[in-house]
Parts: structure tokens; C-alpha cells; sequence
């Protein structure tokens, strides 16, 4: 049985949320896609000021219309 140094544990946690960090470059992607959607759609500068925060929030809009199409509410 070998003890552990102060290093491996350390060295396991670094690994651990390497392994399982959530993918951020397509939440970055979705938004710069989304926003420029709900912008160049917007007609007025105050319907673009609501599409850039529609971008902003677009997981939540994706999830909600994902669990209505599949009947969960």
C-alpha cells in the first residue's frame, strides 16, 4: 500500500474537471449564432436590445419547447 503525496489528490480533482467540464465553446457559438438571428431580425433598436438578451437565454428557450414537444409538462 503506498501513501499518497499532497500532489496526487490535488493532481485527480485538476483531471477530474478537465474530464467533465460542460462544453462552453457551444453555448459561445449558440449565442453569437442566436444573436445575430434575433439582431437582424429586430426592427426597431429596442427589438434588437430584447434579441441580444433572447440570445443570451436561448438554452432555456431550447429546453422549454423540447420538453413540450415531448409532453412533459
Amino acid at each position: 500500500m503506498t501513501a499518497e503525496t499532497p500532489e496526487q489528490p490535488r493532481e485527480r480533482e485538476w483531471r477530474k474537471k478537465r474530464m467533465y467540464n460542460p462544453p462552453q465553446p457551444v453555448y459561445g457559438l449558440g449565442f453569437i449564432g442566436a444573436a445575430i438571428y434575433y439582431i437582424s431580425h429586430a426592427t426597431t433598436i429596442w427589438m434588437g436590445v430584447i434579441g441580444f438578451f433572447k440570445a443570451i437565454g436561448w438554452p432555456l428557450f431550447l429546453v422549454y419547447e423540447a420538453l413540450k414537444y415531448l409532453g412533459a409538462s
